[in-house]
């Protein structure tokens, strides 16, 4: 447990450090970065529900098929 807690602390002084480093040595000022962060951020999100979609979409495109007896291809 002590390990544990001892890379937890240095996982949390790391953090602190990087984000510390990477506030002062930003190409861009704090509001403009935030803008883009969040940009950045929302198309991020917009293309994980998008890959979602067409995945939830084949899933159910083979459980339709598994359960009209039809053989299911699966793509690798």
């Amino acid at each position: 447990m002590r390990k544990f807690l001892g890379f937890l602390a240095g996982l949390l002084c790391g953090a602190l450090v990087g984000l510390v480093v990477g506030l002062l040595l930003a190409p861009y000022a704090g509001p403009e970065l935030r803008e883009r962060i969040r940009a950045r951020v929302e198309d991020l999100i917009e293309k994980g529900r998008e890959a979602a979609a067409l995945r939830r979409a084949e899933l159910e495109a083979q459980l339709e098929a598994f359960k009209q007896g039809r053989p299911l291809i699966l793509q690798e």
